[in-house]
């Protein structure tokens, strides 16, 4: 078990870097975007906030794959079974239930699923901090 949690806590940790860097990266794009003239324009605050979404789900795409490649090099996943499928359902927590981890690694799944919530948690609030921003930035071009 103390093997299961340590292996499933540094994944979470590349996991939070991953995210970190990237969530750093939005934001301080997204202040520098935000100083730009077109800022009063609604398209402009769309095409922002299309591309803040789009950038955090590719962190959670890469971080899907950080835990598909520890499941892989651990042999968690029966044979066969689709070892990216199988992070997916996790780290989303959809659980479908259809493929179950080896019996040694059954920790990992539940270790993947709090990962994911916590980054999509995390994910969540950046997106209404670009939101914050570019309000703000529009209010004060605006003098509202």
């Amino acid at each position: 078990m103390v093997r299961q949690l340590l292996l499933g806590g540094v994944v979470s940790l590349v996991n939070i870097a991953i995210h970190a860097v990237l969530m750093a990266t939005v934001v301080s794009t997204a202040r520098k975007v935000l100083k730009w003239d077109r800022r009063q324009s609604q398209a402009w605050l769309a095409a922002v906030m299309v591309a803040t979404v789009g950038v955090l789900m590719v962190a959670h795409v890469a971080e899907v794959l950080a835990w598909s490649l520890a499941y892989a090099v651990l042999d968690v996943v029966p044979a066969g079974t689709d070892v990216v499928y199988f992070a997916f359902v996790n780290y989303t927590t959809l659980g479908y239930g259809d493929v179950v981890p080896v019996e040694r690694w059954r920790l990992l799944g539940p270790i993947a699923a709090m990962n994911g919530v916590l980054l999509f948690g995390w994910s969540t609030a950046v997106i209404f901090e670009v939101l914050r921003q570019a309000m703000r930035s529009r209010d004060r071009m605006t003098g509202s």
